[in-house]
């Protein structure tokens, strides 16, 4: 048994394993896992850090973005109705403005009428004087005929005109 090779390997690992603890290869190798360990905790908690920090800036951000979102709303209603109020506007003024030309277009209508009824006078004034004074000429003859043809027809010119 003691030439076995089991037995020399055992040896030469309990051997191995007093000169690795004799020369304090544990400590370094537990100082090497303390230092990644902390490393990792540090590196956790620069983590729950920067999550935080992102949370903060995620719920800014959608705070902002409901406040554009207001804002945009209230710039909508604010555009329609003053939309709305140019629209009613603009329906006003032109209400006034085809009401003003109706009231011009009646009252030259009125004035030509008027023009056309003191024409048509004038025209009949004259044709009436003008028979009148054919039909007296033709009754009295002489001077005195003549001097009331003349005042006839002055006399009535005055009244129809």
């Amino acid at each position: 048994m003691l030439f076995a090779a089991e037995t020399w390997v055992a040896v030469a690992f309990l051997i191995f394993f007093g000169i690795l603890g004799y020369l304090g290869v544990h400590r370094t190798i537990l100082g090497a896992l303390d230092n990644r360990a902390r490393k990792i905790e540090q590196d956790l908690a620069e983590a729950r850090r920067l999550r935080l920090e992102a949370e903060a800036l995620v719920a800014d951000y959608r705070r902002r973005q409901a406040a554009a979102e207001q804002e945009a709303k209230a710039i909508i209603a604010a555009a329609e109705e003053d939309a709305r109020r140019l629209a009613v506007e603009a329906k006003a003024k032109m209400e006034d403005f085809v009401a003003r030309r109706t009231r011009m277009a009646e009252a030259k209508i009125a004035q030509a009428e008027a023009q056309a009824i003191a024409d048509v006078r004038a025209a009949a004034a004259e044709a009436a004087a003008t028979a009148a004074g054919a039909m007296v000429a033709g009754i009295a003859r002489g001077d005195a005929g003549e001097a009331l043809v003349k005042a006839g027809i002055a006399e009535v010119k005055a009244k129809l005109n």
